[in-house]
């Protein structure tokens, strides 16, 4: 069996663009609900955006250090398959979201730099789905554009399935998932026109190098 690896694609602000990442075969769709974030949507948007989408498409909420109140209210309103939590919120947090927000999944990100460490990432083990890692700067907590040394990655010897952002774009994702086997892989500025509009023909390009770097991978064993 092929191993298939998961596609996010990112920072969705429209209709349009989120119909046609469905269309282009992607697996999640993220909503940003950060402030600060050029790619900033507010729950009505984004619950008019889900009501129109087809079935089996997960849509995952980004979020940076909101109150957990805020944070269930937005889930339960817009309707997200995911909780994808990128600043200092603590394992009990994560813990009492999932049981809260069930059956929204919480998925903890993690920028990596050299100073991480397999440490970080231990005591989230029982309360989230998985690990997402961006790459480290002292002034985002996600949404860089830039990759990250990804052989870092061995030494964190992560227990729960990892997905993959930073700076990915058709042009170097199936080097990542050569060197890393990541379940999933998440595409934000890497597909834009410009923050929070999609350039098409990159989405689709994208894609593509996801799928035919799972071929090659499933025929090198």
């Amino acid at each position: 069996m092929i191993k298939r690896t998961r596609i996010k694609m990112c920072g969705v602000t429209n209709l349009e663009d989120a119909l046609e990442g469905v269309r282009a075969g992607v697996d999640a769709l993220g909503f940003i609900f950060v402030d600060q974030s050029a790619r900033n949507v507010e729950p009505k948007l984004v619950r008019e955006i889900i009501g129109d989408l087809p079935p089996f498409v997960d849509c995952v909420g980004v979020f940076v250090d909101r109150e957990r109140e805020e944070v269930e209210e937005i889930v339960e309103y817009c309707r997200l398959s995911y909780a994808q939590l990128h600043g200092c919120e603590d394992p009990k947090y994560c813990e009492r979201l999932a049981r809260f927000s069930a059956p929204c999944q919480v998925v903890k990100a993690f920028r990596v730099g050299p100073d991480s460490r397999a440490e970080d990432f231990m005591p989230y083990e029982n309360s989230v789905r998985g690990y997402l890692l961006d790459t480290y700067t002292k002034e985002l907590a996600g949404g860089t554009g830039q990759t990250f040394d990804w052989q870092i990655v061995e030494q964190l010897q992560l227990q729960l399935p990892l997905i993959l952002a930073g700076g990915l774009d058709p042009e170097n994702v199936a080097e990542a998932i050569r060197v890393l086997r990541p379940f999933g892989v998440d595409v934000n500025s890497g597909i834009e026109i410009q923050p929070g509009l999609k350039d098409h023909e990159k989405l689709h390009a994208f894609v593509e190098a996801v799928r035919q770097a799972d071929l090659l991978s499933a025929a090198q064993g």
